[in-house]
């Protein structure tokens, strides 16, 4: 079974790159996407293939949205509480209330129309697969320097809003494995956390100690998600010592020429999905073409779908 995971930094962009191409020949049974930043009528033709698709594009004009792809029609579908787009092959797009994702955490309902999150129980196979465009955060106050920064100093105020986010979906993640154990399914979170977990994870990792997503305290709560008995970082298992391979590249300075990047992009899974990934691989281009700032990260796990 082929997952892969890709934030494509605007749809319409990455399918004038060639993305329907790389869909066509990875020929993955499940593809999350992260930023796919359009509203539902403004998709582009054949924006998500023949598969069938559940798209939440959230309520923010031209940022975020996040969507599920899949062989078969998903078992069941649940958001935030938002609205989703669903479409698939015989049938005319849609859009549709899916299951409440249960109780929601405390907090959480500030960002549950944002197109940040979306959960899927595959139709052939005993797995709960998740998608999660994490906020990107900023700088606490205590670090930004006017001059020496791309926006605008801010107070801290993305930074906190960040750290806020991880605080209640850490509550939030725990309640989504537990159920989707209790389904009697594995659970998969993919997507773009924006945080590199380790020195193993940036490439510049020395002058990146302060800098949003490599930040101590984003480190450890990343730390503190995964355990041999909660959720497992499949492609860091399968590269145990390897640098990267990174995920994400800086659209200037040379970055993605020097290989200069983050691996912030993740399959992180229970331990019984994790124990039948048998590859990991990170597409860095499609045919000599940059698909987006990002890089799909492909795993195939051992087993077909039913």
């Amino acid at each position: 079974m082929r997952i892969a995971s890709v934030n494509v930094n605007g749809i319409r962009a990455t399918h004038r790159r060639g993305f329907g191409d790389w869909m066509t020949s990875r020929d993955c049974d499940v593809l999350t996407m992260q930023e796919v930043r359009c509203s539902a009528r403004d998709l582009p033709e054949g924006a998500f293939g023949g598969y069938h698709a559940t798209y939440e594009p959230g309520t923010i004009a031209g940022r975020n949205g996040v969507a599920i792809l899949t062989r078969r029609r998903p078992a069941a579908v649940r958001t935030w509480g938002a609205p989703v787009l669903v479409s698939g092959p015989g049938r005319a797009p849609s859009w549709w209330e899916p299951d409440p994702a249960g109780t929601l955490a405390r907090g959480l309902s500030r960002y549950a129309r944002e197109g940040r999150y979306l959960e899927a129980d595959l139709a052939d196979a005993p797995v709960t697969v998740a998608t999660l465009y994490l906020p990107k955060g900023g700088l606490p106050a205590r670090l930004q320097q006017p001059g020496r920064m791309r926006e605008a100093p801010d107070d801290g105020a993305k930074y906190a809003r960040k750290m806020h986010f991880l605080e209640v979906f850490a509550r939030q993640l725990s309640r989504s494995r537990r159920a989707a154990r209790a389904r009697g399914r594995e659970f998969l979170l993919t997507g773009d956390l924006n945080i590199a977990h380790t020195r193993l994870d940036v490439a510049t990792w020395r002058r990146s100690q302060q800098a949003e997503g490599f930040l101590p305290e984003e480190c450890a709560w990343l730390d503190r998600q995964l355990s041999p008995r909660t959720l497992v970082d499949v492609v860091r298992r399968l590269h145990p010592q390897a640098e990267g391979p990174y995920s994400w590249w800086s659209w200037l300075g040379g970055a993605y020429e020097r290989d200069t990047g983050w691996r912030i992009d993740y399959h992180l899974a229970t331990p019984g999905l994790a124990r039948r990934a048998v590859s990991a691989e990170v597409d860095r281009d499609h045919r000599g073409v940059r698909l987006s700032d990002h890089a799909p990260v492909v795993v195939d796990y051992a087993g077909e779908p039913n």
